[in-house]
């Protein structure tokens, strides 16, 4: 409800990883199993080039690695290899 407030105090690098965390989350929410499987390496590849150049704080950092470990595990079997075609 009050998103807005939250993102007072963020970093333009961490506006960035939360647009791409939004692009994952509907893209899961809408099954669009490739796409979110893309936004995920789309987020790590950014969030190492903010370790790598310490654009980010360590708390920030942490929270974000979390974000991404707990996306992991819930996209391990997130693809469309396992999916029934529903004629059979």
């Amino acid at each position: 409800m009050f998103e807005w407030i939250q993102k007072i105090g963020k970093s333009k690098n961490c506006k960035q990883l939360d647009e791409i965390l939004q692009r994952i989350e509907m893209n899961m929410a809408n099954n669009y199993k490739d796409a979110a499987q893309e936004n995920l390496k789309e987020f790590e590849s950014q969030l190492k080039k903010l370790r790598e150049t310490q654009k980010i704080n360590q708390k920030q950092l942490a929270e974000y690695e979390d974000k991404f470990c707990e996306l992991q595990k819930r996209m391990k079997h997130f693809t469309h290899k396992d999916q029934k075609p529903f004629w059979v």
